[in-house]
């Protein structure tokens, strides 16, 4: 099982300066962590923090978690993946998503309209463009070049690393985990249990089988909170207030897919009350309404042993790429949280 660091975003907190942000890398780079993801929302953008901190990092892999289809155009995507593929030698991972509506229509004025249809045709566009080909296109969404126009079928510029630079997806909904196996080289899946990823594997199974594929090769890559504490209820807390923010803010309250996402692994009551106070504006009330073993399911917390346990757990029910996302009081807590992840899963022969 390959290790991942999450970054997230930049500018967010008090402890996700560009300074910790390149701490983090560069111990994550020299203790053989496979690859670091950032972010983007409405905020900092994923290709100006990766062409930055990844010249610290000699080896470490780079991936966009995620790049928002809404924000640019397919070759822009393409042009942004083969000049960061470049840049890192090779090491770049281009992670796409829909976003949801409130970010696509309200930030970038685009309509939340047959994302499934249009991340297909996205995809197949981007691939298209990075096989240096001339790029033409014919579909519900995308029309290249545009017709009756001075437009023209044109050819990127740059010669990429790598035509076949893997294309990763950020999904939730079943319809489009299984899109994910059809048309996707991997799944970025957040809020990853391994008890209940065997549904998400049979999803995306699916779609592999449709493409007259199997799983083998596949990334199949799950985020999970990292806290570490001996004391179980602590290392929880830290976790509480970013599970609110998804369950309960990411979306509204007729469309927050990580809220359905909850609803699907059991936690149907607690989900609908996280929603109703976070909606509320009471978001410390919808923390501590996440229940512990929610997070328990989906993250890694606390101590040693424990971690260990679900270490093998995510690898046992066929995690390929374990992304983590340190917290800790202080920055030195967030580091000694990596230390001890890469060592433990080197302990239990899960990592090299």
């Amino acid at each position: 099982m390959r290790l991942g660091l999450n970054l997230g975003y930049w500018g967010t907190t008090g402890t996700d300066d560009l300074e910790t942000m390149k701490r983090l890398v560069v111990t994550a780079d020299e203790l053989g962590y496979d690859v670091a993801w950032v972010a983007e929302a409405y905020g900092s953008d994923i290709p100006s923090l990766i062409g930055y901190l990844s010249a610290s990092t000699p080896r470490l892999g780079w991936g966009s978690a995620i790049m928002q289809i809404p924000a640019r155009s397919p070759a822009m995507t393409a042009m942004t993946a083969a000049t960061l593929d470049r840049i890192t030698e090779g090491r770049f991972h281009l992670g796409l998503g829909v976003s949801g509506p409130q970010v696509s229509e309200g930030w970038h004025g685009v309509r939340f309209a047959d994302p499934l249809g249009r991340t297909r045709e996205y995809v197949a566009i981007v691939r298209q463009a990075l096989g240096r080909s001339n790029v033409e296109f014919h579909g519900e969404h995308f029309e290249l070049p545009l017709p009756d126009s001075s437009g023209k079928a044109l050819r990127l510029l740059l010669l990429p690393e790598r035509s076949d630079l893997p294309i990763y997806l950020a999904s939730i909904g079943p319809r489009n985990v299984r899109l994910t196996g059809e048309i996707a080289d991997g799944w970025l899946g957040i809020f990853v249990s391994p008890e209940h990823l065997p549904e998400q594997l049979s999803q995306l199974r699916e779609g592999r089988e449709t493409a007259g594929l199997t799983l083998a090769g596949f990334d199949v890559c799950a985020s999970a909170g990292l806290s570490v504490d001996d004391d179980l209820d602590v290392a929880a807390d830290r976790l509480r207030g970013n599970a609110a923010l998804y369950i309960g803010g990411m979306g509204s309250r007729q469309k927050n897919f990580y809220n359905a996402l909850a609803r699907r692994m059991g936690f149907a009551d607690e989900a609908d009350r996280v929603q109703d106070l976070y909606l509320a504006r009471q978001h410390r009330d919808a923390a501590a309404a996440v229940p512990r073993e929610f997070i328990e399911q989906t993250a890694l917390v606390g101590d040693a042993e424990r971690i260990a346990g679900r270490l093998r757990a995510y690898a046992d029910a066929g995690v390929t790429t374990l992304n983590v996302s340190p917290t800790g009081d202080t920055v030195r807590e967030r580091l000694d949280a990596l230390r001890l992840v890469a060592e433990l899963a080197r302990g239990e022969g899960l990592h090299d």
